[in-house]
């Protein structure tokens, strides 16, 4: 059976972790204060999930979603993730994570830094362009009419797919924007960020995006 694991375990790793139970899969939580902090949370997903280490936890998943302010990404270690898809749900939010100049800039992207950081690992961009409590409700039968997509972006083929077919599992078809470097078309304050939209939907407001100098933003 498959494992998701998460480092970090806020609204997004919680409500990642719920869908994926839904879905099937076993789940590892970890964040920065420990596992012992996450009792209640692992109570009420049941017996499919359970609290680790960051380190553990990065070691059991076979996917591990990445949900943590990105001013603390420097923290993850990349030695239990070599080989791994890595699943990058941050946004750029300078009010939080202080100014970062590349980003300001547009020279990269968030996952872009995260793949840096992990140069082992396959990360691929998701779950950044929905809102955390939809993630485990919004999903729909594959094939039905008006399915709501989610982007997806990575430098791995491979790992696309895997993703991609997490995506499915949990009742989202998947639209791939490309490389991490096209990940900035689906992040806050662009045209599909909190949109609910059909996969062609959402390939047309991608399309359409400007990339604003993240500076002229708060």
């Amino acid at each position: 059976m498959t494992t998701l694991a998460t480092i970090g375990a806020g609204n997004i790793g919680t409500n990642v972790a719920l869908a994926a139970i839904q879905a099937g899969y076993d789940v590892v939580l970890s964040n920065s204060r420990g596992p012992e902090s996450l009792s209640a949370v692992i109570a009420e997903l049941g017996p499919m999930a359970r609290a680790a280490t960051i380190d553990e936890a990065a070691a059991a998943g076979d996917i591990v979603l990445v949900a943590i302010p990105l001013a603390s990404i420097g923290a993850i270690p990349a030695a239990p993730l070599a080989g791994k898809i890595v699943v990058d749900a941050n946004n750029y939010y300078p009010q939080r994570d202080g100014r970062i100049a590349s980003l300001d800039a547009n020279e990269t992207t968030t996952s872009e830094m995260l793949q840096a950081h992990l140069p082992d690992s396959h990360v691929v961009k998701a779950f950044n362009n929905i809102y955390a409590a939809q993630i485990p409700t919004d999903g729909g039968p594959k094939g039905a009419p008006g399915r709501r997509a989610l982007p997806i972006a990575g430098n791995d083929a491979d790992a696309k797919a895997t993703v991609a077919a997490l995506l499915d599992d949990f009742g989202y078809d998947a639209v791939d924007l490309g490389p991490l470097s096209e990940s900035w078309r689906v992040e806050r304050d662009t045209l599909a960020y909190g949109q609910e939209t059909t996969a062609d939907q959402l390939r047309d407001l991608a399309a359409r995006t400007p990339r604003v100098q993240q500076v002229q933003r708060v």
